[in-house]
């Protein structure tokens, strides 16, 4: 049984390909937004910066507690890629509630 595709799924889906994509899925989204959409940028811009913040750790403050928030931030990154593939809004406790407060500048 295949469930009929949300609004905005493919640019969810392109803003977890890398920091580019998330850009791409950004540019897309300014022109026609799709709530479903929004949320995934949202998602992944969190994502993104827990990444660049494990690159500042690893390189400056501590070795071991930057490669934690690495791999944190690669599986983070998987399952919310899963969730937009699989038609699901971004659900990751606690942190999905805080991007949607953070991040209102990208509604």
């Amino acid at each position: 049984m295949s469930q009929t595709p949300l609004p905005g799924r493919n640019k969810a889906i392109i803003c977890y390909i890398t920091f580019v994509g998330l850009l791409i899925a950004m540019s897309m989204n300014s022109n026609e937004k799709h709530p479903f959409a929004t949320a995934h940028i949202k998602n992944m811009f969190g994502i993104t910066l827990l990444w660049i913040s494990a690159k500042v750790f690893i390189a400056y403050i501590n070795l071991i507690l930057g490669e934690l928030f690495f791999w944190t931030a690669i599986v983070l990154l998987i399952y919310s890629l899963y969730r937009a593939i699989k038609n699901e809004k971004p659900n990751l406790p606690y942190l999905t509630e805080w991007f949607e407060k953070w991040f209102t500048f990208l509604d």
